[in-house]
């Protein structure tokens, strides 16, 4: 095994780090059998451990037996408030129908105040019998007094009930459609219950605003949720600014377990800070921001994605442009100019299709010059579009347990020739694109076991279907892991610091009592996570499972 040198280091400061196995994800030294830190969190020496001990003679010692142990993973699109206020309001993910919907809600309301919004997330009518949206109808029986409003799954979409709507100030019945949204109505033109997109916007801004402890609360409760599943780092997908003022308090505070590279939200205040101000870094490397993220369409459940032509499903429905292609170039030169990553939310083939024409045109000869610009989700391109991500330097920004959720309707939607061009992870990594892997939580579960399984399978938690939904698209277990780990780290430019367990680099990492590079690809959803290291100090540990704890040292 490789030793790699380092300057001495006090002895006292160091802390060694055995296990049965650690993969690196380091070229130079990609599996080692232990690893050496100092007191700041910082990777001295990997190499054998009879080699380490050697050098660090007086060293804590961390002895993890015959578990394995990884760089800390890292997922490169989530949303942390999100997750966190999820488990502050009725949760509706994997409700079978309306019926169980609204059995949830009863149960939720029961500790309300009285005239407080009965607010949830997670409903997909998908998964119901009749595949069909619902309406305020639906819940005005249960809740006629009380408004309500639920949030899809994907968070493209809100349900709400007559009192919600009549909060709203404005008439929302007639023809109208808001700028990058749809209201659906009846024949008769009115509101039937469900906003689309940039429509939901009209529900929310009546809700009553969440108060800052709670809005701090739910930042900590993601935080800990992602911790607990492996996660160092975060990749927060649209942060105003008073969302970046929270994490900044936080991390004042020495109360952020993990790494948020935040992503400024939209063409706002966050993004004029940017501008004004500069990159943002705070001192404890723990948090940054020097990313805007746009919105180019919808999403494919709710039929919002843009697509060059109609839904196979729904025939004259080509979903949305939530920012307009000129939008899109807008905030791209805006960016650009200051310096600013652009990492832009896009679903269809046509959306698609606008951010690489919007992004061809404003880098132009700076297209290979390092700029990182993204495509969050990159889930339909069209056969001519897919090449362009490498040819534009274009990082492709993906989360592989949409495509194990979405598969049982995807074709539905799409139609045989171009579901082709969708969730193809195999075509756009062999073009020569990097792909950053992500969940998108709470749209999907936070844990990284799931996307690790579902990027080598193609297959839902019970195997199905036999041998993967179009299985061309795999990846293998070490390219699914560096997707979690070193290229997310790239895409947050940070691939200097975390993303591999290599001398100078952040002593982030997780320890997993099984090997995800030696399992059967049906095993990684079921890996047991045993402990998260950020800066070489334990942010989460299980217990006592597998006799895990220092010998010395933290």
């Amino acid at each position: 095994m490789l030793l790699m040198p380092m300057p001495a280091v006090q002895a006292a400061e160091v802390t060694v780090v055995r296990a049965g196995a650690i993969h690196t994800i380091d070229k130079e030294a990609p599996h080692v059998e232990a690893l050496a830190f100092d007191g700041d969190g910082r990777i001295l020496a990997t190499g054998t451990h009879e080699a380490l001990v050697a050098r660090f003679a007086d060293a804590a010692h961390l002895d993890f037996g015959e578990a394995t142990v990884v760089p800390g993973l890292i997922d490169a699109h989530g949303h942390v408030a999100g997750l966190g206020m999820a488990r502050l309001t009725a949760s509706l993910v994997g409700a079978r129908d309306k019926q169980d919907v609204l059995a949830r809600l009863r149960e939720f309301a029961a500790d309300l105040p009285d005239g407080a919004w009965l607010v949830g997330r997670g409903w997909d009518q998908n998964d119901w019998p009749d595949r069909q949206f619902p309406t305020a109808a639906d819940l005005d029986a249960a809740f006629p007094d009380r408004a309500v409003w639920l949030e899809r799954i994907d968070g493209h979409a809100g349900w709400a009930n007559t009192v919600a709507m009549q909060a709203v100030q404005r008439d929302l019945s007639g023809d109208w459609q808001p700028d990058g949204g749809r209201i659906v109505r009846d024949a008769a033109g009115r509101p039937t219950g469900v906003f689309i997109d940039a429509a939901a916007s009209l529900v929310e801004e009546a809700r009553p605003p969440v108060d800052e402890a709670t809005a701090e609360r739910a930042l900590q409760l993601g935080m800990q949720a992602a911790v607990e599943h492996g996660l160092t780092g975060v990749h927060d997908a649209g942060v105003d600014l008073a969302g970046l003022q929270r994490y900044r308090r936080l991390a004042d505070r020495d109360a952020l377990p993990m790494r948020i590279t935040a992503m400024a939200a939209g063409d706002g205040d966050a993004l004029d800070a940017l501008c004004r101000d500069g990159l943002y870094r705070h001192p404890s490397g723990r948090l940054a921001m020097r990313t805007v993220k746009v919105y180019a369409d919808g999403a494919l459940g709710s039929r919002g994605a843009a697509l060059i032509r109609d839904y196979s499903d729904d025939p004259g429905n080509r979903g949305l442009m939530v920012t307009p292609p000129q939008g899109l170039r807008a905030v791209a030169r805006k960016a650009r100019d200051c310096g600013v990553q652009v990492a832009t939310h896009a679903i269809g083939d046509r959306g698609n299709h606008e951010v690489l024409e919007a992004y061809d045109d404003v880098l132009g000869s700076r297209a290979g010059d390092g700029h990182r610009w993204r495509i969050e989700h990159a889930q339909v391109l069209a056969p001519e579009d897919l090449p362009r991500l490498a040819g534009l330097g274009v990082i492709a920004s993906m989360q592989p347990t949409h495509a194990t959720s979405d598969m049982p309707w995807a074709e539905d939607r799409l139609g045989p020739q171009r579901i082709v061009g969708a969730y193809s992870w195999r075509q756009l990594r062999d073009s020569g694109a990097r792909l950053a892997l992500g969940s998108d939580f709470p749209v999907e579960s936070v844990d990284p076991r799931l996307g690790l399984h579902a990027a080598t399978t193609r297959t839902d938690a019970e195997g199905l279907p036999a041998g993967g939904w179009r299985p061309e698209e795999k990846l293998t277990a070490f390219e699914a892991l560096r997707g979690f780990t070193l290229d997310a780290a790239y895409a947050g430019f940070a691939e200097s610091e975390v993303g591999s367990l290599a001398v100078g680099k952040r002593a982030d990492f997780v320890v997993f009592a099984e090997d995800p590079l030696h399992v059967a690809p049906g095993g990684l959803r079921n890996l047991t996570v045993l402990a998260t290291y950020v800066d070489g100090r334990p942010v989460y540990r299980r217990g006592e499972a597998g006799g895990m704890g220092p010998t010395q040292g933290p």
